[in-house]
């Protein structure tokens, strides 16, 4: 009970509960935050197409290319919860505290910019290939969301691990 994979998954398991009540009782009724955040992610998404040279529309929480009904970015599918994934798996890992608020910082980035990405994929699948719309959303970037999630974790595994045994050699 006393292991360190045990400290790692109670902690864990802490951390997602105390997140999923936060988001689930506070900030997903509130709704301020999903909005903010799907409307920022379909602007740059907006952004990003249209300089591509694709006629983009954007009603509220929707974003399409010219006749087509476009796509509804909903609570859910934001990154939030995502977010809240990777910062669980991050804060429940052993480090130091400055480096682990500089890589949730960086992590927090390359998710939203993941999560664009994701977004123009899927518009653009829509409009011109709408037969393979639902399997590019239920797995193909759903999986490499969550893939990402996985790595950007692993990177931090070894950058503390490797920065705690830089530091134990520097004390022996």
């Amino acid at each position: 009970m006393n292991s360190p994979i045990f400290k790692f998954i109670a902690k864990a398991l802490f951390i997602f509960v105390i997140w999923y009540m936060l988001y689930e009782l506070w900030l997903l009724p509130d709704g301020s935050l999903d909005y903010w955040l799907s409307l920022n992610i379909i602007g740059v998404s907006a952004g990003i197409i249209d300089f591509f040279g694709y006629d983009v529309f954007t009603v509220n929480r929707i974003i399409g290319i010219g006749e087509y009904p476009g796509i509804e970015i909903v609570d859910g599918c934001n990154g939030i919860a995502a977010m809240g994934l990777f910062l669980g798996f991050i804060l429940a890992y052993p480090g130091d505290w400055k480096n682990k608020a500089s890589f949730c910082f960086v992590g927090i980035g390359i998710i939203y910019i993941v999560n664009i990405l994701r977004v123009i994929t899927l518009t653009i699948t829509q409009a011109n290939w709408p037969e393979f719309f639902d399997f590019t959303h239920d797995y193909s970037t759903t999986a490499i969301f969550y893939i990402v999630i996985f790595i950007l974790w692993m990177v931090w595994v070894n950058f503390a691990d490797s920065f705690d045994s830089q530091k134990q050699k520097a004390f022996a």
